[in-house]
């Protein structure tokens, strides 16, 4: 549908239309109809096939926290899952950033990052806050704002009401048409907004019997539904999924990657979701969400394992070649870091900058690091062992 469909839309079992006006660009008035969801069920009706797709997914999800727990230090592979997922959930809003490209980004200044690097690595910088968050929070308007704000810095998003609901009338389509050529119109700001976001907020922090990834996807959809912010709801959306399954303490840390295999199926990811709103039928949304999250977190467990095979490796390449010490340490942190500079070098082994400077350099003669930049200063290197993994995390089985 590429077009809103009033009729179809008018018909909906989860939602109504309410009418809104507004004036276009050449000072001509209109009027229109903006789609308001109803509030979600706290018992949706789902077939037999959705709650088991939902069920599997989860122990997929749990079988995945555990190969996680089981590491001296999980935190470290959360950083390459996180940026994968930065890649993968950016490019489904069309902003293209090089997976290497987001991994370099914490190293250099704003300044020098492109429009697309920086959208992308938003995210990044929003996952982080948003754990930090989580240890005091629970999912909220005010907390869901903060992330909002911290993805749309220094993008075209970054307007005046970034970090709050929008406080405009938005069209989804194509910029500069009439509302009529819009393919979806979101709830009206203000109160019908505030309303709905707030029966959403609500919903997600109950209580509730629905199996976990169900309920996910319910809230996943309500919020895309919802479209409760100027800029970024996508990746919002998306990132807040991951968010729901830790706080109801499904997985610990955001290692399931989502959006590679959203990214593949774009249209069919849009189409379901405008599917549950043609006709109310919540079960074919969640097999598909479901499907996504079962793939991935099978995936993660995979990369985990390639990731500590490959640690193994260089170890031992380090051991039999005599270097122990810093050099060694770093290199088992290299899963962690597939591009890094000495100062973070420095930062891991507690030493001097000449002593990190030194033990990367035997990193470099050893193979398992690569300058990457021709700069005097702050130089960085890459572990191609590493990045040929860590590149392709969610990935392989599109």
């Amino acid at each position: 549908m590429s077009l809103v469909d009033l009729e179809a839309l008018g018909k909906s079992p989860v939602g109504a239309l309410v009418p809104i006006s507004g004036t276009d660009p050449r000072g001509s008035s209109w009027n229109y109809f903006a789609y308001n969801p109803a509030h979600l069920p706290t018992a949706p009706t789902l077939s037999l096939r959705a709650l088991n797709a939902a069920a599997t997914a989860a122990m997929a999800v749990v079988r995945l926290d555990e190969a996680l727990s089981q590491l001296p230090n999980p935190k470290l592979l959360v950083r390459p899952f996180v940026r994968r997922e930065a890649v993968s959930t950016s490019a489904l809003e069309g902003t293209y950033a090089a997976f290497d490209e987001v991994l370099e980004a914490e190293f250099i200044d704003d300044r020098h990052m492109s429009a697309d690097q920086r959208e992308a690595y938003n995210y990044v910088k929003a996952t982080d806050e948003a754990l930090r968050l989580m240890e005091h929070y629970p999912l909220s308007r005010s907390v869901v704002g903060q992330l909002q704000k911290t993805i749309v810095r220094g993008t075209s998003g970054d307007t005046y009401d970034a970090g709050d609901l929008r406080q405009r009338l938005v069209k989804i389509g194509t910029p500069g048409q009439p509302i009529e050529d819009a393919r979806y119109i979101p709830p009206p700001n203000g109160l019908i907004l505030d309303q709905g976001f707030s029966d959403w907020e609500k919903w997600v922090n109950a209580e509730s019997d629905i199996p976990v990834v169900a309920k996910v996807a319910l809230a996943h959809y309500q919020f895309e539904a919802l479209h409760p912010y100027n800029d970024g709801n996508g990746r919002i959306g998306r990132l807040l999924a991951i968010l729901q399954l830790i706080q109801d303490g499904v997985v610990r840390l955001p290692v399931l990657n989502i959006a590679p295999w959203l990214e593949p199926r774009r249209d069919q990811y849009i189409q379901s979701l405008l599917d549950v709103t043609l006709t109310g039928d919540f079960s074919p949304w969640v097999e598909f969400f479901s499907e996504a999250v079962r793939v991935q977190a099978d995936e993660g467990i995979v990369t985990i394992r390639e990731l500590l095979g490959v640690r193994d490796e260089m170890v031992k390449l380090l051991r039999d070649g005599g270097l122990r010490g810093s050099g060694l340490h770093i290199a088992e942190n290299l899963i962690g870091y597939p591009v890094i500079d000495v100062p973070t070098a420095r930062e891991m082994i507690g030493k001097s900058f000449e002593a990190a400077n030194q033990a990367v350099l035997r990193l470099v003669e050893f193979g398992l690091l690569r300058e990457i930049t021709g700069r005097k200063m702050n130089r960085l290197f890459a572990c191609d062992r590493v990045l040929r993994i860590t590149s392709n995390i969610g990935r392989r089985r599109q």
